[in-house]
């Protein structure tokens, strides 16, 4: 160790347990095991030598909540924050893939044109249902639902139908340039 505080810790944590900071050589205990004996009185020295060094102020959070605190329990927490924080799509158990697909479906069958494109997309999210709940790789459960088809498009019928029409756009004039010829 270069930090004398953190030497000094160790000499502390040595000398309240009455043993040497060299080792003892009768019983032929190798140096430095008198602060690995008592390791809980070497943490607590060196976390007050760097709150006293002020190691600890201006950390990022200071103050606040801890996130995520008192929600219930997800055995999966750490997948659905890594998923968030990165941007990430594509990626993860299916289950989770398919819930956030589930959730969102609506709107991705809303920007489609044709009823024929309706049923092709809601078959295509019933078929990778199916085929994530007869899967018994482990992960969280599917709980996902197939949809009715049918009734997917009768919905996306109706909000179609819904939506105001939009305006027909006014088309820019064109100039004409005439050519002149010379001659």
């Amino acid at each position: 160790m270069t930090d004398p505080r953190d030497a000094a810790a160790r000499y502390l944590a040595s000398r309240q347990h009455g043993e040497s900071v060299d080792g003892d050589e009768e019983s032929g205990t190798p140096p430095g095991i008198a602060a690995a004996v008592d390791r809980a009185a070497f943490i607590e020295t060196a976390i007050q030598v760097a709150i006293r060094r002020g190691e600890f102020d201006d950390l990022p959070g200071a103050g606040k909540p801890l996130e995520g605190l008192g929600t219930h329990h997800d055995p999966d927490w750490w997948i659905r924050r890594k998923i968030e924080t990165e941007n990430l799509t594509g990626l993860g158990p299916p289950a989770i893939l398919l819930r956030t697909e589930d959730r969102e479906l609506n709107d991705q069958l809303d920007l489609l044109g044709r009823e024929s494109d309706v049923r092709t997309v809601v078959e295509d999210f019933n078929r990778r249902v199916r085929e994530a709940r007869r899967q018994l790789q482990g992960g969280p459960p599917v709980v996902t639902s197939p949809r009715d088809v049918d009734a997917e498009v009768a919905a996306w019928a109706e909000r179609r139908a819904a939506r105001p029409k939009a305006a027909p756009a006014e088309q820019p004039r064109r100039r004409r340039f005439r050519v002149r010829r010379r001659g």
